[in-house]
């Protein structure tokens, strides 16, 4: 059995799928398994990776169909389904970084006995610019969270032990939404587990412009019950008092959005700062609402 799973979601991704796979292709290393999970795409998506699988890759290409429901419901199927000792996400629109595997591996081998939930490494753009900071010399081990809080920057590629990111409960679904915040998860894991760090580029991303992280405004208009559950999350696990108020304008923002404001209040982990933010969160989401115009 292969170590990793290396496991993409994909809608309507075809024209980027492409490069993609081809990164998994020029990896040196290739004790992994591919998954893809098909977010209800209407593109030819399905054909192509029908297509890569009757090739000799040097691995094996698993694929999973399933109705259209957002990122993070593609996450628990994925979750679902994989069987190695290691996963790491990697998006249909990015490319794994060169030799990726091979250090992933080695690092893991080097880590492996001290319990972390796995290892945390570096994205960069398709120049190889590297996206917000590295980790500080000396330092060896973080959680997420704890990285961000104190001054970290940038999205960061995480590769977890599947045992550990199984053990944490499943993203929520809302009815009529598609989005629940990935970091769930893994403010969950934060809380009994460290991440061993690794100051190498194992990713090259893209945003593409209709991609969430282009989109958020328009995610927060149209998912607020998701919002406002990471919200309670983030308020039970808070890294700084500045952030519990932040959480906080937040969470009634989105209480707001999902005119559930009164319900809110008292499912609040911190209500009385939820009545203080009562004001700011309805500014919130006013402008959140302009802006999802534009």
């Amino acid at each position: 059995m292969a170590t990793i799973t290396v496991f993409t979601p994909a809608y309507n991704r075809a024209h980027t799928l492409i490069r993609t796979y081809e990164s998994l292709l020029n990896q040196n290393n290739k004790d992994f398994i591919w998954l893809i999970v098909d977010d209800g795409s209407t593109d030819n998506t399905a054909e192509l990776v029908k297509s890569w699988q009757a090739n000799d890759n040097g691995f094996e290409i698993r694929y999973l169909y399933k109705e259209n429901g957002g990122m993070h419901t593609a996450h628990n199927v994925a979750y679902e389904h994989i069987d190695t000792e290691l996963n790491v996400c990697i998006d249909s629109d990015d490319m794994l970084a060169e030799r990726a595997i091979e250090i992933i591996l080695l690092k893991w081998n080097e880590v492996s006995k001290y319990n972390y939930a796995g290892i945390v490494g570096l994205d960069s753009d398709f120049n190889g610019k590297i996206l917000g900071t590295t980790f500080p010399d000396g330092i060896t081990e973080t959680t997420l969270s704890g990285y961000y809080a104190n001054g970290g920057s940038g999205d960061k590629k995480l590769v977890y032990r599947t045992d550990i990111i199984k053990s944490t409960p499943e993203y929520p679904v809302f009815e009529g939404e598609k989005y629940v915040a990935l970091a769930y998860k893994y403010r969950l894991i934060d809380q009994e587990y460290k991440l061993a760090t690794l100051n190498e580029v194992l990713c090259h991303v893209e945003y593409q412009a209709d991609g969430s992280s282009n989109t958020m405004y328009r995610q927060y208009v149209k998912n607020p019950k998701g919002f406002a559950f990471w919200r309670k999350i983030c308020m039970q696990f808070p890294t700084s008092k500045k952030r519990l108020i932040i959480d906080n304008i937040h969470y009634v923002s989105s209480c707001i959005l999902a005119k559930r404001l009164f319900k809110g209040i008292t499912e609040s982990p911190c209500p009385f700062y939820s009545v203080l933010s009562i004001l700011p969160g309805a500014l919130l989401a006013v402008y959140s609402l302009h802006k999802a115009k534009h």
